[in-house]
């Protein structure tokens, strides 16, 4: 994720490197340049040495010159549906840019996604992911993050899908509410997070609203316009302040569209990047709702995080569900067995509702 200060330096705006060469800077070693028209920057770069600066994307005068003197310059991509430098998450509205969803930018830049991987592709993928690292990395900044982790399956309209709204809606009013972005228990949580401010009633109507297109499948564009219905309705309440809320999806699983009630969207290409990204940020502690193997595996992933760090970083782990966890799939006992006389032993928990899960939570 981006740093500021130190060896690397993200510059994502003439003004930002405008105001660092100002300072007094002499060398531009460890600074990472993006998307910039440096062509009336050529007497600023002639001045200190550029050895080691990394141009992404950037527009210069003379690339061979500054190759001459060290510097890394990487060319925009062509054919690229993405902006692999862009400086801010996603919105829904950016990815559900089109009316159809075969013509949205996150359809074709899955499709894209899909592509036989080459070096452009790879390179592409990989400065994009960097780019949103920044991103996340400053939205972040100054929030406390409580992570909902759980299964993509759940539908709208059922019992368990509201109960994933009002968890998020407990836990959003003290925290800001991060998910893997995706459907079914993610978009609950996402939802109930969003409204966390507003009043009780308006997550009924949202809830009646999405009951009526239940899932994703067989139309993508039906089940986003359900979404967008609702998000519309909370803009339009007189009562209602809408909460930051955070999701991060990939396209590595494509045929999971992103849920649109995250105000912020950390979209990534490479799922294990994703995976590990979604865990750190989560400081004030992870709910784990009902799922299957993508939920066990962020279950134990979190738990090896925890096991391992220092006593003052050790996170909440929520389990809901006790006969999900101890006996459909197990977690709880290997868990259990692995907190044993360590810190995080007092740290995890086995409870029966999202209302206990969300109790816990309010201790932090």
């Amino acid at each position: 994720m981006r740093r500021t200060r130190g060896r690397t330096v993200e510059v994502a705006s003439l003004t930002d490197l405008d105001r660092r060469l100002a300072a007094g800077a002499t060398s531009m070693r460890g600074w990472h340049l993006h998307d910039l028209d440096l062509r009336t920057h050529e007497d600023a770069l002639a001045a200190v040495d550029v050895a080691g600066v990394v141009l992404v994307a950037c527009t210069v005068a003379d690339q061979a010159a500054l190759q001459a003197r060290g510097a890394v310059v990487l060319p925009r991509i062509p054919d690229v549906p993405v902006d692999t430098g862009r400086s801010s998450l996603y919105t829904g509205r950016e990815l559900y840019d089109a009316s159809s969803y075969a013509d949205s930018l996150d359809a074709r830049t899955y499709a894209w996604s899909r592509l036989p991987a080459d070096r452009e592709r790879s390179l592409a993928r990989a400065l994009h992911d960097h780019a949103v690292d920044g991103a996340l990395l400053d939205w972040v900044r100054g929030r406390h993050l409580v992570g909902v982790m759980g299964g993509h399956a759940l539908v709208r309209g059922s019992e368990e899908y509201a109960a994933a709204a009002y968890l998020g809606r407990a836990l959003g009013v003290a925290h800001v509410v991060a998910t893997g972005g995706g459907p079914g228990a993610m978009e609950a949580a996402n939802l109930g997070a969003l409204t966390a401010r507003s009043p009780a009633a308006l997550l009924e109507r949202a809830l009646g609203v999405l009951a009526s297109v239940p899932s994703y499948r067989p139309d993508v564009a039906a089940w986003v316009a359900a979404a967008f219905a609702v998000t519309d309705l909370v803009d339009d309440d007189a009562g209602s302040t809408l909460t930051s809320t955070l999701g991060i999806p990939t396209w590595h699983y494509g045929h999971e569209p992103s849920n649109v009630f995250a105000t912020a969207i950390a979209k990534y290409f490479r799922n294990s990047t994703r995976e590990a990204i979604l865990l750190e940020v989560c400081d004030v502690g992870i709910v784990f709702l009902p799922g299957a193997a993508g939920t066990v595996q962020e279950v134990f992933q979190d738990a090896c995080e925890n096991y391992y760090a220092d006593p003052a970083s050790v996170a909440p782990m929520v389990l809901v569900g006790r006969e999900h966890w101890t006996e459909r799939l197990p977690a709880w006992p290997l868990l259990e067995a692995l907190a044993r006389e360590r810190t995080m032993e007092s740290r995890v928990h086995l409870v029966d509702s999202p209302e206990e899960a969300a109790a816990v939570i309010a201790t932090r």
